[in-house]
């Protein structure tokens, strides 16, 4: 494999770990309490789980590199949520509570990260551009709603 790939894929973990630390802020900023991040079930994670007083909500988190939110030359990263990772989601998100008992509406939410472009130098974290909260993204067949 090409040092390439590798800068490349080092580069993607330190983006995914990076938009889901802003995610949860952002989340807690709103009045949120997270309950867990990065929840595995088999296959299947969860980037973060948060509550309200009403809602147990179930995050994927979506990051993207760019000059400007509208150039993202990949699109809004929450198209990135494919039909598998809306399946995969639900997956883990019924696991997850069958294992824990909740009286709270679950609900399943995207959170689009846009960072200014990261290039090798991460001695200074990315610029944040923009957070797009997508509530209720997708309902319990997976389907979009948004």
């Amino acid at each position: 494999m090409s040092t390439e790939f590798i800068n490349q894929d080092a580069k993607n973990l330190f983006l995914g770990k990076f938009g889901e630390d802003v995610a949860a802020s952002f989340l807690e900023k709103e009045g949120y309490r997270i309950v867990g991040r990065n929840i595995k079930f088999g296959h299947h994670e969860l980037d973060v789980i948060a509550e309200d007083k009403d809602f147990l909500v179930f995050v994927e988190v979506k990051t993207r590199s760019c000059s400007h939110p509208e150039s993202s030359g990949y699109g809004n990263p929450g198209r990135a949520v494919t039909h598998k990772k809306r399946t995969d989601t639900l997956r883990a998100t019924y696991d997850y509570l069958k294992s824990h008992g909740t009286g709270k509406q679950p609900r399943i939410d995207v959170i689009e990260v846009f960072l200014q472009h990261v290039g090798e130098n991460r001695a200074t974290p990315p610029q944040i551009l923009n957070i797009n909260h997508i509530r209720n993204a997708f309902d319990a067949r997976g389907r979009k709603l948004h």
